[in-house]
């Protein structure tokens, strides 16, 4: 098939986000086979609360009435650490799995799944998510709606340990966001006319969003934020497959949206730190981050940065990967912890790997564009 009908494909596939109805899967439980919980001196009042997109999502989307095109409980997904597809959109983990292990507690899971704790944290990340509730309306759990379930567990942290001691372990707790992308992608993977009114009041609307949903949690305890920026998103296998002259280059309009937001999200970050006391924040530049990958992808351990591991067409950027979607067929690479993305828009494990590890410390915090990383939020300096 031609390029050009792999584009085609691309836009119907995401064109259809919505539309399509998926059928009921089996809830999965990546929690089953997780080793004992340690004993150590953090766990008593340390927490992790995750919000987010797929980037973060550890599934969630398992538990929603939603379509495979949000969903990643089917094979080759998990093949590489998990065994099995556990949700996670990915070989197999995902970020917040190695910053839960840094932090010395088990996997935080999502907050769908049954029968959970809510002792260590709770993940409400869900894949398509946007801070803009009409990102993929009807089919993910949007950012606003994150924030209502976070209200809940709140509150049953209140009626089980009392106000001051909830208090306490919300003060204590780190708040990790990775959101923004799917609201600035959704129009151009759906062909939407609206490209054209991406704008930075557009950037506005999304950061004013997130703002304040993090001023709600503020005021609910909160006091540390963990922060990833938007990636170059047109480099992504999905986007750049869209360029209609060139497919070799990344789709530079939408890159260059991820850039105005995240330079409106560091300006926004500085003026909460200096308006709410006790305020601290990490702001990790997952953008250069990623950048650095495609370009030089030998230094890191990489054999390419534009190749997808598993998808079909040029780069495997057609969004395939399981044969679950609409579009079939698919290829999978032999080795995943060689390439940088997993799918047309997802890590493999080894990157996202990579990436906890520098938004934890980091070999002389490269890529931190704040005074904190992970590792100082969690540990109270």
């Amino acid at each position: 098939m031609s390029m050009e009908g792999f584009s085609s494909l691309s836009f119907t596939l995401l064109f259809l986000h919505a539309a399509l109805a998926a059928s009921s899967s089996p809830s999965l439980s990546p929690e089953s086979s997780l080793p004992p919980l340690p004993e150590n001196e953090w766990t008593v009042s340390t927490a992790l609360f995750i919000f987010g997109d797929s980037f973060f999502d550890v599934g969630n989307n398992n538990h929603i009435n939603t379509t495979t095109l949000d969903q990643a409980n089917f094979w080759p997904y998990g093949e590489t650490y998990f065994r099995y597809p556990s949700g996670r959109f990915s070989d197999g983990r995902v970020v917040p799995d190695f910053i839960a292990e840094k932090a010395r507690l088990p996997f935080i899971p999502p907050f769908l799944q049954p029968g959970i704790s809510h002792h260590f944290g709770i993940n409400f990340a869900s894949a398509g998510a946007g801070a803009l509730v009409e990102t993929f309306q009807g089919s993910v759990i949007d950012l606003k709606t994150q924030l209502r379930y976070f209200k809940k567990v709140e509150h049953r942290l209140r009626q089980k340990l009392g106000k001051s001691k909830a208090r306490i372990k919300l003060s204590k707790a780190v708040y990790m966001f990775a959101i923004g992308s799917n609201d600035y992608m959704s129009p151009f993977l759906t062909n939407s006319s609206a490209s054209s009114l991406l704008d930075s009041k557009y950037v506005e609307m999304v950061i004013g969003n997130l703002t304040t949903v993090i001023k709600d949690i503020y005021a609910k305890g909160g006091r540390n934020f963990g922060f990833i920026n938007l990636p170059p998103l047109g480099c992504l296998p999905g986007l750049r497959i869209l360029r209609a002259s060139d497919d070799s280059k990344c789709h530079e309009e939408v890159s260059l949206l991820a850039e105005l937001h995240n330079k409106a999200l560091s300006r926004r970050l500085v003026a909460l730190k200096n308006k709410l006391r006790r305020f601290r924040y990490s702001l990790y530049d997952f953008n250069a981050f990623l950048r650095q990958r495609i370009n030089h992808p030998s230094k890191y351990g990489f054999i390419g940065g534009k190749d997808a591991c598993c998808g079909t067409g040029t780069f495997r950027g057609v969004y395939s990967c399981g044969g679950k979607r609409i579009v079939k067929e698919y290829e999978l690479c032999e080795d995943p912890s060689r390439y940088i993305y997993w799918d047309s828009y997802h890590l493999t494990e080894r990157a996202y790997q990579q990436l906890a590890e520098e938004m934890w410390g980091g070999k002389g915090n490269t890529y931190k564009l704040s005074p904190y990383n992970l590792k100082d939020l969690f540990r109270g300096v």
